[in-house]
């Protein structure tokens, strides 16, 4: 009997393994590329012999040594629904397949944004019904190495049911797009918010890389589990040597009370997130700040505002709690009642968890105060800082290649169209460096893919008030915009939406996501289908030197230069001497070109326009509605040279 077991189990082993398999991307509503060769792959086998029919075709391969196999089907009109048949030792049947147009949807978390967190979310969802256009969501995940299948996903028809769960910027194109050319549109949302660029790249294009070669050569070997010690064993030190006490929440009951003494604790800015200040830091962390009451205000009630706290918030005056909070992007607003607060030295201290990215207080400096009656008490500025635990997941930015690895190898090498990418704003501050990371990542994609220097447009920076960066002290915004126009003006089948515009200063995931889909669209209607003469704004050129006034020559302005909003004047320009100080400048559209100037620039040297984190005042449009883009004539010196990526070691 026990051998008649032992027989039947290891048939039913060989069966197991005799099953072809196939990546999740091939399953029920999958769009596949049309007019290229239709890439197939799956598990089997070694050996076993693989037959794939979709619609009058028959294409047959057998599995390698390893089990995997791949073919190409011939290139395929638009249409559908058809099915696909793949047969092994068993046979898989998928239903509802379209041909159409692919694109990979990837990038941070403007990317990640939903309809359902846009604009007019309620009515964009109510007019979603269209089964001609879907999206395949991938999973968040992450690996040391590179991995073969992803975490899990599914393909989601267009309506009023799903498209709330869609990328907004990917739906938004999608939705131009199949109006203009009305063939099934397939968008592959592959995202996640607050990532570096350099998570999304392989391995071997750093070891490659001259700039990046010695850094991934430290990179350690190992299991995500090995991965994960080294960062906490890393991050513990780095941030029990900075508070100087071993992190422990043994006294955490103490923290609230006005009465504790927190004198040798450290100090960060808020509201600044804590990933720009203490690293990559999750977990949990109290903030004091003390403040004086008069006499006359102790017995009143109050209004503290606290600005937003990735994630989660326990807030105290003088150790009362006043409010508490889950949403990382609400602000706290927390009414304190008459009688917590006390003439003299008063104590806000707030627990705050942070579970991925960013952490700690953020937004503007004039939502962190305390109001009483006519008094305003301003909390902005520094605050102590106690870690008492570390949260022990790996973040997408502990190593690079995490996300590549886990995220975009599992999808080479499906066919597709082109790239749609909204990343940057975790890059801000290596801008300088981001003109060999940004390149490098396209290379790298396009390499993996061996489908030639498909189509790869992106998304410029919009406007957001991150750091107070300008002229004047410089600004990582404006760097990591001029980055972008880099990789634009020197990587083959790029293209690069303006967004200054439309973004919020006081919001880094702006809501008006349609327009920056409608851009991309632009842009390409005209690259790839053919469809529309202009899908960008004006472009700085050259300049020349007229006495006082500086004459500015532009790209993509033929029909003329004109602003957008209710003052009719130009904005936004600065203009410097030797000095290298920039004053506010006036300027004059002549046509396609424009004459700029400041009475306080007599000689003027340089030109900048847009060059700040809050570019929002940029007006400057060409006749056919697109804005121009930020930029600078001058060659000086930038705040972020010389700032390099690294990793926990």
């Amino acid at each position: 009997m026990k051998k008649k077991l032992i027989t039947l189990l290891f048939a039913l082993s060989l069966c197991a393994n005799a099953n072809v398999k196939m990546p999740l991307l091939f399953s029920d509503g999958m769009v596949l590329q049309r007019n290229k060769p239709i890439s197939v792959w799956g598990w089997a086998d070694s050996g076993e012999k693989i037959e794939v029919a979709f619609n009058k075709q028959i294409q047959r391969t057998k599995a390698d040594k390893n089990g995997k196999w791949l073919l190409y089907l011939k290139p395929e009109k638009a249409g559908g629904p058809f099915k696909m048949t793949i047969k092994g030792k068993n046979s898989i049947t998928i239903e509802n397949v379209l041909v159409g147009e692919v694109w990979i949807c990837s990038g941070q978390s403007n990317m990640e944004w939903t309809v359902g967190q846009a604009q007019n979310a309620d009515y964009e969802i109510s007019q979603a019904d269209n089964p001609w256009i879907r999206q395949f969501l991938v999973d968040k995940d992450l690996n040391s190495t590179p991995k073969e299948e992803i975490k899990a996903g599914s393909w989601k028809e267009s309506s009023k049911k799903n498209t709330g769960a869609f990328t907004a910027v990917g739906y938004f194109f999608a939705k131009k797009v199949y109006n203009e050319l009305k063939i099934p549109i397939g968008i592959i949302n592959a995202s996640w918010g607050g990532t570096c660029s350099e998570t999304w790249t392989s391995k071997e294009a750093f070891e490659k890389s001259p700039e990046f070669s010695s850094m991934i050569a430290d990179l350690p070997k190992g299991t995500m589990d090995s991965f994960l010690k080294n960062k906490l064993d890393a991050l513990t030190a780095k941030i029990e040597a900075l508070q100087k006490s071993k992190i422990t929440s043994n006294s955490e009951s103490q923290y609230k009370t006005a009465s504790f003494d927190d004198s040798a604790w450290p100090e960060v800015h808020a509201p600044q997130l804590w990933n720009q200040q203490l690293g990559s830091l999750d977990g949990t962390v109290w903030m004091r700040k003390s403040f004086i009451i008069s006499k006359e205000d102790a017995s009143k009630e109050a209004l503290l505002e606290l600005g937003k706290i990735d994630d989660e918030d326990l807030s105290y005056v003088n150790g009362i709690e006043v409010g508490k909070n889950t949403q990382w992007d609400k602000k706290r607003i927390y009414k304190i009642p008459s009688g917590t607060l006390k003439e003299g030295i008063n104590t806000v201290a707030v627990r705050v968890t942070d579970y991925s990215g960013g952490g700690g207080i953020f937004g503007d400096e004039a939502d962190l105060k305390l109001t009483v009656g006519t008094t305003i008490v301003p909390l902005a500025g520094k605050w102590k800082f106690q870690v008492t635990e570390i949260k022990t997941d790996l973040s997408p930015n502990s190593y690079p290649s995490l996300l590549y690895n886990a995220m975009i190898n599992p999808l080479v090498p499906y066919s597709f169209q082109g790239v749609l990418w909204y990343q940057g704003e975790a890059n801000a501050t290596r801008a300088e460096q981001y003109k060999k990371a940004f390149p490098l990542l396209i290379n790298d994609w396009r390499t993996k893919w061996n489908q030639g220097d498909f189509p790869f447009f992106f998304v410029q920076l919009s406007s957001f008030n991150e750091f107070g960066g300008n002229s004047s002290v410089g600004s990582y915004w404006a760097e990591l915009r001029e980055a972008q126009a880099f990789t634009l003006n020197n990587v083959a089948n790029t293209g690069m939406c303006v967004t200054a515009d439309i973004g919020d200063p006081k919001d880094i995931h702006p809501k008006n996501k349609q327009e920056v889909g409608y851009r991309l669209a632009a842009i390409a209607l005209n690259k790839v289908y053919e469809k529309g003469n202009v899908f960008s704004g004006p472009a700085y050129k050259s300049m020349e030197t007229k006495g006082n006034q500086i004459l500015l020559t532009f790209d993509n302005a033929e029909s003329g230069l004109t602003v957008h909003d209710k003052y009719q004047y130009v904005k936004g320009f600065e203009v410097a001497g030797s000095d290298h100080v920039f004053h506010y400048a006036k300027a004059q559209i002549k046509g396609s070109q424009l004459l700029v100037w400041s009475d306080q620039v007599q000689n003027p040297e340089a030109v900048r326009y847009g060059w700040a984190d809050d570019a929002s005042d940029c007006n400057l449009y060409n006749a056919e509605n697109f804005p121009a883009a930020p930029f600078r004539t001058d060659d000086w010196d930038t705040i972020s040279k010389g700032i390099k990526y690294s990793f926990e070691k």
